[in-house]
């Protein structure tokens, strides 16, 4: 089937054919034939690199030409960023949302594709953001994520939300990994097309000894280290090909990188210049042995290492400069990097609770998935290692041969249900028991027969605890969204973490940093850090100096929870406390990722907390506003009157306030020349515009106006 016969726009067809897309591929056809331009609805499930990806976007682009407005929905922030640029520059508006989550971003709605992960749609329906009114085509990215416990849920309602709100939109899911296709095409009203067709041929194998088995024939490898890893990546490299290798844990994601760095011994200006990269900002010993792996051809990938330290790595991969990375499973969950060869070295993985347990296929066929060029390799491999010869027949039957799992909705979980219940009623989409129970038969949950009853209870245990926590109203079956309840969905926390926090600071009469922070990092909303064992002597030393400090009460059988969260607030302190990220990365045993992590984490509850101080603890308000400028810039309490201009943030605050330029009237005092000495002319130059504005601001308002507060943005 041919790009010129399809009713796409002429420069969107001319696009594909200067990258060499003339015609389509046969899941693509398929697609097509399956009604992808009527408007019908299609659940996709075809390998990865089968393009997936264009078949959403040429029906986007029908669907524009035809009035429509497109939203396209992903799991991460990081697939969202890669898509709007895919998107972008063809001839439509293309938005993208990831932001705060109590914002409606009505300017969004001037677009014709908006790019967004499912929990900020979620947020962006709580809030009743007009233009969702108007999205005629849902495409939902890696729909098989509504398996997973800690996303699935919301992304499940989301899609019943949006399809109650506009019946007539088509939807079309994507996916690679679906066990039982049909009962989700079921659920969606869909065709379900469904191929093994791959541009690049897949081969799957077990590494044992001195070759690969395959399912029909052997292929050797030669031995030339002590490590079978690293020798088929240095076959793979020595046949013009490029790894990626999937590890169990950061620690040996890291280990494998320096020893294939050792074994390739790559040296070129252009791998020099990635390393130098990442070099000239790393603060942590994590990006130094980076930038040194990089140098020699190869590099790790996980969630610890800055942002800017994986973009550089994905460049150089994607130009094939770096032969080789090794990486936690994060890499497979969506991000474009196929290679020649996939290796994955550890299927089994440790889970609390259970210890060292296998991957499940699903997750293996992710990782799978990612072996073969399309237009650079002849072939992919997927090669597994085995540690003994009957270990080959069992890799082949757990993995190889085996299917994927089906998928299962995660509605059932009342953690998860008490916020989407929540939600139901303060945006009117139930406003009775029957209706919350009539909605919930729109999921997944429903459709798939599972338990009706255990659902019902479910729902009921829910309203209790809402109408408990003062949530919601119940005047005969008409049940009402509370201030506090419309707050609470409104900023999107979870009704349990909301009221973990103001049971707190209802009694809390005095502030402190850590106070807030360790509430906060105790409820459902926030990911902790795991405790190791040479953590006990830093936490039992801050326990014996600062308990009093502390704002909830230690139960007496303590233990790896409240561990964690205290932790997790020790570390979010040291950084408001401008402590540098080289020590907070030491002395956590963490990477910048995951400080990144947490801070942007906290920082939203945080934010919530000062709206719930606004409404029950209006002592803690003000204290708490400063704690939300100070954990989201890492800085120290007198630098919050410099924070609030825009391009000085803790470095040049920190710097300005160091030279006896720490406030406002003392930049006006000392000029532009003197300013840009410390921070540069250019960043002076913006500076002193911005303080011409508040001085007008100044002139215009009243007294009792704070100067600060009106100049520099708090998030209303």
């Amino acid at each position: 089937m041919d790009i010129a016969d399809l009713p796409i726009p002429p420069d969107l067809a001319a696009g594909y054919t200067r990258q060499g897309i003339t015609e389509l591929y046969p899941p693509q056809a398929d697609c097509v034939e399956a009604g992808l331009f009527q408007g019908k609805n299609l659940l996709i499930a075809i390998p990865t690199a089968s393009g997936k990806t264009l078949v959403a976007e040429m029906a986007m682009h029908n669907q524009v030409r035809q009035g429509g407005k497109c939203l396209y929905i992903v799991p991460l922030r990081a697939l969202a960023s890669e898509k709007y640029e895919e998107f972008s520059g063809k001839g439509l508006r293309v938005g993208i949302a990831t932001g705060d989550l109590d914002r409606r971003d009505d300017y969004l709605g001037r677009n014709d594709i908006i790019v967004a992960t499912s929990e900020k749609v979620d947020s962006l329906l709580r809030n009743r953001a007009p233009w969702l009114s108007e999205i005629t085509l849902l495409v939902l990215d890696e729909i098989h994520l509504i398996d997973d416990p800690s996303r699935g849920a919301t992304i499940e309602m989301v899609i019943a939300k949006l399809r109650h709100r506009n019946p007539g939109m088509q939807i079309i899911g994507l996916s690679a990994t679906i066990g039982n296709p049909g009962d989700l095409a079921g659920w969606l009203d869909a065709a379900l097309v469904e191929s093994d067709w791959r541009p690049v041929d897949l081969r799957e194998g077990v590494f044992f000894q001195d070759g690969i088995h395959f399912a029909d024939h052997d292929r050797e490898v030669a031995r030339q280290s002590k490590y079978e890893d690293l020798d088929l990546v240095l076959d793979t490299v020595a046949d013009g090909g490029q790894c990626l290798v999937f590890v169990s844990s950061r620690r040996n994601a890291e280990a494998f990188a320096k020893r294939a760095a050792s074994g390739l011994k790559l040296t070129n200006p252009t791998l020099a210049g990635y390393a130098d990269k990442i070099r000239s900002s790393a603060s942590t010993d994590m990006g130094k042995t980076l930038a040194a792996c990089v140098a020699q051809g190869a590099a790790f990938h996980h969630a610890g290492l800055a942002r800017e330290e994986r973009q550089i790595v994905e460049a150089g991969f994607r130009e094939g400069e770096i032969k080789v990375i090794s990486s936690t499973p994060t890499l497979a969950a969506g991000l474009n990097l196929p290679a020649r060869r996939v290796i994955v070295r550890d299927y089994l993985r440790f889970n609390a609770g259970v210890g060292m347990a296998p991957i499940p296929v699903r997750e293996y066929r992710q990782m799978a998935g990612r072996a073969g060029r399309p237009h650079l390799d002849p072939y992919g491999e997927a090669v597994l290692i085995a540690k003994s010869e009957e270990m080959v027949g069992e890799l082949f039957d757990c993995y190889i041969d085996a299917p994927a799992e089906d998928i299962r909705s995660q509605c059932a979980n009342e953690a998860v249900l008490c916020t989407h219940i929540l939600s139901l009623i303060a945006t009117g989409f139930a406003r009775e028991r029957g209706e919350v129970l009539e909605f919930m038969d729109r999921t997944f949950y429903a459709h798939s027969g599972e338990n009706p009853r255990a659902l019902a209870r479910a729902v009921d245990r829910v309203l209790e605890f809402l109408r408990e926590a003062e949530m919601i109203t119940e005047v005969g079956e008409w049940l009402e969204p509370t201030e506090y309840g419309s707050l609470v969905s409104r900023l999107y926390v979870n009704p349990m973490s909301a009221e973990i926090i103001v049971s707190v600071m209802t009694r809390q009469k005095g502030y402190t940093d850590i106070g807030l922070l360790q509430l906060l990092c105790s409820t459902p909303d926030m990911l902790t850090l795991y405790v190791r064992r040479n953590d006990a002597y830093l936490l039992d030393r801050f326990l014996t100096d600062h308990l009093d400090d502390l704002w909830m009460e230690i139960p007496w059988d303590a233990g790896e929870e409240f561990e964690r969260s205290l932790k997790t607030a020790l570390l979010l302190s040291d950084w408001a406390d401008e402590v540098g990220e080289d020590t907070i990365c030491e002395r956590y045993n963490v990477g910048p990722g995951d400080i990144y992590g947490a801070v942007d984490s906290v920082a939203w509850l945080v934010h919530a907390s000062r709206h719930l101080a606004r409404l029950f603890a209006p002592h803690l308000e003000s204290p708490i506003g400063e704690m939300e400028l100070r954990v989201k810039h890492g800085i120290k309490k007198e630098l919050l009157p410099l924070i609030r201009l825009r391009g000085i943030g803790r470095v040049r605050a920190r710097r300005l306030f160091n030279n006896n330029l720490g406030s406002l009237e003392a930049l006006r005092a000392a000029g532009p020349e003197k300013v840009g000495k410390v921070i540069g002319q250019k960043i002076a130059a913006q500076v002193f515009e911005q303080l011409e504005g508040v001085r007008d601001e100044i002139e215009e308002a009243s007294e009792e106006q704070s100067t600060l507060f009106r100049f520099g943005g708090a998030k209303e």
